[in-house]
């Protein structure tokens, strides 16, 4: 290779030239890695639900399992922009580097060899220029020594010219000696620097050249090594992710789904009943049993049949929408006497004011409110319709009225825990005035006992409306089979177009029950049961029960229990004269009985 100095410095500069085009790579891989991340970050922010209110949290197993994949989907993300700022730092930025330095290593090897090129090409100058001077005085030296000969052999020169002819010979002999040693000398030392030049110079070179290349090369593996250790190390945080992609996939349980639809639009009112049976044909067999025919005010009072039979159907569209009916008030003038062949009298309704008084019981909210709550005195604890979620059907308002105390009672434990730690700072102010005033913090603890008494109320109030909405439900269902038997329309559930009352104890008689005494319709609601006794209790101590839907006791007196506490500390129990309240779990010894529902 000592002659191959232009194809080394060619395959050097293609060694670079390589270096730097797998660094151009390492960055368009970088630029892919970085681009993919920014578009999967892109994309779970696309999907991902913006924050939205407590109440609209997904909570259907499905849902949080897809939101579970998009939260890994973003660390999967995370970990490929790792994966380029790896590359970029340890392997391009890397590169980068050492082709700079590459480059400048070879410029000054190859700025060694040319200089060592450019002595030995002058060396080898100076001897060919005293070669040549040599070669030229040797002939000059021939072509006196030429004229010297013939002059001297020519009889007709003169002495003078051949002396002539002599001292120029010797001149010319001498100076070719002289270029004879000069040549010599620029010989010998050219030969020497093209030894040393090949032999020493040029070998060092090159062997610089090869151990630059050879670094390159190495410089080359420890990339390839490291553009592949980047994406190994994130290999076991990526199949983490996987691994959490899998599982929220596992969790879907569809089951609990169904049942969160269920709680979700359960209502808690029963299916509509049947229908009673409307007899039009009343008049005709009174009008036959009379033997008269009726006055023309009563006849003008009749509806047509078929009219009656089109609104009659459009009552049994479940999901129809039907306008509020505008018929007349009912008048004393509607009830008229019609007698028997016995001669007995009794009270009928005519057509018209039967059919409005039915359609009003159907379709409208009830004009008083519940007997039931009225004798136990809840209905003094009714608010404002958003207030006590009235405006709900029973199972919802159930839920939200739980939400609402559960919501309270963790602010009245925040509040408990800053009033026991001002109670204690005042205590140490007290014990150490010089670290503060113990009278400066009375305003903030008169505030949060202030708060608390609120919340206080707020939870009974809440209390008081929660249990309201589950006697109504426990009654509804209680009245469900006696309903069956007893062939009733129970006032308080959802009508065929969907509205609904909020009285569970009006009820419409069938038409068989039209002639009972009026008085029955108040026997009615008195005669409905309360809430049946689960167990008893005994007060440990007294209760004075001054807050609204609380019950007073005495120590040592028995009550019925009706309702058990629900994790609020409030037991519903029941005197022997039916009075009802609310009294502290923690007051009574309670005792619950077994297949008491109905004692």
């Amino acid at each position: 290779l000592k002659d191959q100095f232009d194809n080394l410095d060619k395959h050097t500069q293609w060694g670079i030239d390589f270096l730097e085009k797998y660094a151009k790579f390492v960055k368009e891989r970088i630029e892919i890695e970085q681009n993919y991340a920014k578009q999967l970050r892109n994309l779970v922010k696309k999907y991902c639900p913006k924050r939205s209110p407590k109440d609209e949290e997904p909570r259907f197993t499905s849902c949080i399992a897809f939101f579970n994949i998009l939260n890994e989907l973003n660390d999967y993300a995370g970990q490929r922009e790792v994966v380029a700022e790896e590359m970029g730092h340890r392997v391009y930025g890397e590169l980068m580097r050492y082709s700079h330095d590459l480059k400048t290593e070879r410029k000054m090897h190859l700025q060694e060899g040319r200089k060592a090129q450019q002595y030995l090409d002058m060396c080898w100058k100076q001897m060919d220029n005293s070669k040549k001077k040599f070669e030229r005085e040797c002939r000059e030296a021939e072509k006196a020594q030429q004229s010297y000969e013939r002059l001297d052999n020519d009889t007709n020169a003169t002495k003078a010219d051949v002396e002539k002819a002599k001292q120029q010979l010797n001149l010319r002999t001498h100076m070719a000696d002289e270029n004879k040693n000069e040549y010599a000398a620029q010989l010998q030392n050219f030969n020497g620097e093209q030894h040393k030049h090949y032999y020493i110079v040029i070998p060092q070179i090159y062997k610089q050249l090869q151990e630059m290349d050879e670094r390159r090369t190495i410089k080359l593996s420890e990339c390839y090594k490291g553009f592949a250790d980047s994406e190994r190390k994130v290999i076991p945080i990526i199949s983490k992710c996987l691994e959490g992609m899998i599982l929220a996939a596992k969790s879907v349980d569809e089951h609990r789904d169904s049942q969160l639809v269920i709680d979700c639009f359960k209502s808690g009112f029963e299916p509509p009943g049947d229908f009673p049976f409307e007899d039009y044909s009343q008049n005709i067999y009174r009008t036959i049993s009379d033997g008269t025919i009726s006055t023309p005010k009563q006849e003008g009072m009749r509806i047509d049949t078929k009219t009656t039979v089109g609104k009659a159907k459009g009552k049994l569209w479940l999901f129809g929408k039907k306008p509020k009916p505008q018929s007349p008030p009912l008048t004393p003038t509607s009830l008229y006497t019609s007698s028997t062949p016995n001669g007995s009298q009794y009270p009928i309704f005519s057509i018209e004011p039967v059919h409005y008084c039915m359609s009003d019981i159907k379709t409208g909210k009830p004009r008083i409110p519940s007997f039931r709550s009225l004798k136990r005195g809840n209905f003094c604890l009714q608010g404002p319709a958003l207030e006590d979620f009235s405006h709900l059907p029973p199972e919802q308002r159930r839920k939200k009225l739980q939400q609402r105390i559960d919501e309270l009672n963790r602010e009245l434990q925040k509040e408990t825990d800053q009033k026991d730690a001002l109670i204690k700072m005042k205590d140490v102010y007290e014990k150490n005035p010089q670290m503060g005033d113990p009278s400066s913090l009375q305003p903030k603890l008169t505030e949060t006992m202030s708060n608390m008494d609120r919340l206080r109320m707020e939870i009974h109030k809440n209390e008081a409306w929660l249990s309201e909405v589950e006697g109504k439900v426990a009654a509804r269902s209680d009245r469900r089979h006696s309903s069956d038997i007893n062939h009733l329309v129970t006032q308080g559930r959802e009508s065929p177009e969907g509205s609904y009352t909020d009285d569970a104890n009006q009820e419409v008689r069938g038409p068989q029950q039209q002639h009972a005494h009026p008085n029955e319709f108040d026997d009615e609601f008195e005669d409905d049961d309360p809430l049946p006794a689960i167990g008893h209790c005994k007060a440990i101590y007294p209760f004075d029960g001054h807050n609204e839907g609380t019950l007073a006791m005495k120590e040592g007196e028995i009550l019925y229990i009706i309702e058990e506490d629900k994790g609020d500390g409030w037991t519903r129990a029941r005197r022997h004269n039916g009075e009802e309240g609310y009294v502290p779990t923690s007051y009574i010894d309670v005792t619950l009985e077994k297949n008491s529902k109905g004692a």
